[in-house]
């Protein structure tokens, strides 16, 4: 059997974090290297603990979640750590903001157990993850921004793969 994931959890409430961590320990693949609620701390605990992936909350004192992930996984960094940011708000903002940032993958807290445990292997595994709900969202901004060439046919038809390969992305898989 390989070593478990190493998960860093950090998030400003204690009961959060307390939740998210019963749910990773809980699997016998991933283990709680440990916990902070802060980004600053969260940021000495990576370089301490060196987790496989750190989940992050956005909103928390001393160090936001977005600045506290472009320091541990933004351009530059000599040892970047996987993070998948874990937050309430659904604002395409913060999406936009911790992908910049360097995050591996965004999931909103209302998704459930099994998507957050999906979400920190397949980060943990070198592959991005957006919360579905993000997804079909910005899919959606993105299909009204695009318009028809001059002289295109209004309707153009998608290929069985095509439809299959959209529903997956909206679906939340790479």
């Amino acid at each position: 059997m390989s070593a478990p994931i190493r998960v860093l959890i950090c998030d400003d409430q204690a009961m959060i974090r307390a939740g998210l961590a019963t749910i990773v320990d809980a699997q016998p693949d991933l283990e709680v290297a440990g916990q902070c609620g802060d980004g600053r701390s969260a940021v000495r605990l990576a370089a301490e603990l060196r987790p496989d992936v750190v989940v992050m909350d956005v909103r928390m004192p001393v160090l936001d979640g977005i600045e506290a992930t472009r320091l541990l996984a933004g351009t530059g960094v000599e040892h970047p750590v996987k993070v998948l940011v874990v937050t309430t708000f659904n604002l395409d903002e913060y999406v936009y903001e911790a992908l910049r940032a360097g995050a591996s993958g965004f999931l909103l807290k209302d998704a459930p157990p099994d998507r957050l445990l999906h979400g920190i292997r397949t980060v943990a595994n070198g592959q991005a993850l957006l919360d579905p709900e993000v997804t079909r969202r910005l899919v959606g901004r993105y299909a009204a921004r695009i318009r028809p060439a001059a002289g295109a046919p209004q309707d153009l038809p998608l290929t069985p793969r095509e439809r299959e390969v959209l529903r997956l992305i909206a679906d939340g898989l790479s």
